[in-house]
């Protein structure tokens, strides 16, 4: 057995739920700290929306998932499991390969009871603080609140040996800048506070003077919302960190390989900070290399090494021309970041990952279009032949 330490979870999400459970199995003893009554994260619907429909109100009532009533995943279940624990399809649920926000909801459900991860999870917590005890220590304090009763809090300070930071990226929006956003008289909104079609009903029939757009090709629409779909901030209010991690632009920083920050690893670290790459597997993999960090059954660079890694990156972008914003993206190094994540708590290569990814993002979206690939695609034919012995990977 390796090192055992006290270890704090922040969010009962996807990254929250896996990580618990690889710091488990590591011996570490783990406390999950969860805002809302169920595990889920963004996966938990939630028909209300916020007070701010723009979410630019700091003292707004945060509403945590952006899911909208009749979302359904763009990827397949079979890349939406885990290594050990697949998406499979459950008698009265949702059968399709592509399935409704409910059925994700129940996957993860199941994986937390069968891994007898709720006896560890906090629920009705919300954290409002992780500081390193002081400069010499690498305990953390995690301050938490409960509402008693409204409006009353309750707080509470606890001492752990090491934090992971799991709390999502899809709940503070990032708002389009234009000129005339703030005088613009109609409703604007953020697709985080986007739930359902009806009250959109009946709007573009006629034109008004007053609310006309400009856009910026010259072209005039006189429209009654605007959406701001534009994506979400990197958002951490809880961490006190004294500058050793900030948030510039929507790169989180500095962090090695997107989880360690270099002189702070292996005590602090996060899971689930990258765009444009299938989640899961990131995910369980970031959470297995943590745990088996902290328990001493791997080594990490020195920090300098972690350190000069980051500035790498930072340099490598800069030649690319790739914006800060564009840290955490896996677009182009997907594979590669798997691959490497893998190798670090030596686990094969993952070519059937790889291999049904490309398929379903890539050569399927544009062989059949993106309103038809997710029901005119054949996986279970498509994974018969995959199979075969004939087939070369």
């Amino acid at each position: 057995m390796g090192e055992s330490y006290k270890v704090a979870v922040i969010g009962g999400g996807t990254a929250g739920l896996v990580t618990a459970r690889e710091l488990q199995r590591e011996g570490h003893h783990v406390t999950v700290f969860e805002k809302a009554n169920r595990v889920g994260g963004t996966w938990l619907y939630d028909s209300r929306v916020e007070t701010d429909l723009l979410g630019l109100d700091p003292n707004r009532e945060i509403v945590h998932s952006s899911l909208y009533r009749s979302l359904r995943v763009n990827i397949p279940r079979q890349i939406m499991g885990f290594l050990d624990y697949p998406f499979v399809k459950k008698q009265g649920g949702d059968p399709r390969h592509f399935p409704c926000h409910e059925e994700v909801l129940r996957f993860l459900e199941d994986f937390a009871r069968d891994f007898g991860l709720m006896g560890l999870i906090r629920f009705g917590h919300e954290v409002v603080r992780v500081e390193r005890v002081d400069d010499a220590s690498h305990e953390w304090v995690v301050e938490s609140r409960t509402r008693e009763t409204e409006p009353r809090w309750k707080s509470k300070e606890e001492v752990f040996e090491a934090v992971v930071i799991c709390n999502g990226n899809h709940t503070e929006p990032k708002i389009a800048e234009f000129p005339g956003r703030d005088t613009w008289p109609r409703l604007q909104m953020h697709s985080h506070n986007y739930r359902a079609p009806e009250q959109f009903e009946n709007k573009i029939e006629c034109a008004h003077k007053n609310g006309e757009v400009t856009f910026q090709d010259g072209s005039i629409v006189d429209v009654d919302v605007i959406i701001h779909c534009t994506g979400y901030k990197y958002y951490f209010p809880f961490l006190k960190s004294n500058g050793t991690i900030a948030v510039d632009d929507n790169r989180v920083g500095p962090l090695y390989k997107h989880v360690f920050p270099p002189s702070l690893a292996p005590w602090l670290s996060f899971v689930g900070l990258n765009s444009r790459a299938v989640p899961a597997v990131v995910i369980e993999l970031q959470a297995k290399w943590i745990a088996k960090a902290l328990s001493g059954k791997l080594e990490l660079p020195t920090r300098d090494a972690m350190a000069s890694s980051v500035e790498e990156l930072y340099s490598e972008m800069e030649k690319k021309g790739w914006p800060k914003h564009h840290t955490h993206n896996l677009l182009y190094n997907e594979f590669g970041y798997i691959e490497w994540l893998a190798a670090q708590v030596d686990i094969r290569p993952l070519n059937w990952w790889k291999n049904i990814t490309f398929q379903s993002v890539v050569k399927n979206i544009s062989y059949y279009g993106i309103d038809r690939y997710r029901d005119a695609w054949d996986i279970d034919k498509w994974m018969q032949d995959m199979d075969s012995p004939n087939c070369t990977q």
